[in-house]
């Protein structure tokens, strides 16, 4: 009967002879962690200031509503309040639809910067790996080819 062979040794052997390190792998990932910190700063501050634009327009809206539903002594009043309110509610969105455009605005340009940054970042980070690892792998070769010899 046949013995099926047992891969452990031998995957643990090819692991441990592959060059693996462990700081250029921490590099990366604190890299990657700042990254999503600046990232989250960046979406909680557009969010922040989206929901205090939502807000102030929410109150002034109700203002106005307020002011429109008030009793008035003619009934051309009426009238000119629903136009005045009409007006006003036009004004006041076109304000706060320009307002939420310069807070996505201001959050776009961050997080196009922060990919810059980061870009360059893991750019450095995979590089000194690329270049530990080549630098061990030859180190590694050239004891091997003294061992022959």
């Amino acid at each position: 009967m046949q013995k099926n062979q047992d891969f452990t040794k031998v995957m643990q052997d090819m692991a441990a002879s592959f060059p693996f390190d462990a700081k250029a792998f921490q590099d990366t990932f604190k890299t990657s962690a700042v990254l999503g910190e600046r990232m989250t700063k960046v979406a909680l501050e557009a969010a922040d200031k989206s929901n205090e634009i939502s807000s102030k327009w929410a109150k002034d809206t109700l203002t106005k509503v307020g002011v429109l539903a008030k009793v008035k002594d003619e009934p051309t009043d009426y009238t000119k309040a629903l136009t005045d309110f009409a007006s006003a509610a036009a004004e006041t969105a076109a304000e706060n639809m320009a307002a939420f455009a310069e807070v996505a605005k201001k959050a776009q340009m961050e997080t196009v910067e922060l990919m810059l940054a980061a870009g360059k970042d893991f750019s450095e980070d995979a590089t000194a790996a690329v270049k530990k690892a080549q630098a061990e792998v030859t180190s590694a070769a050239k004891k091997a080819a003294a061992s022959v010899k």
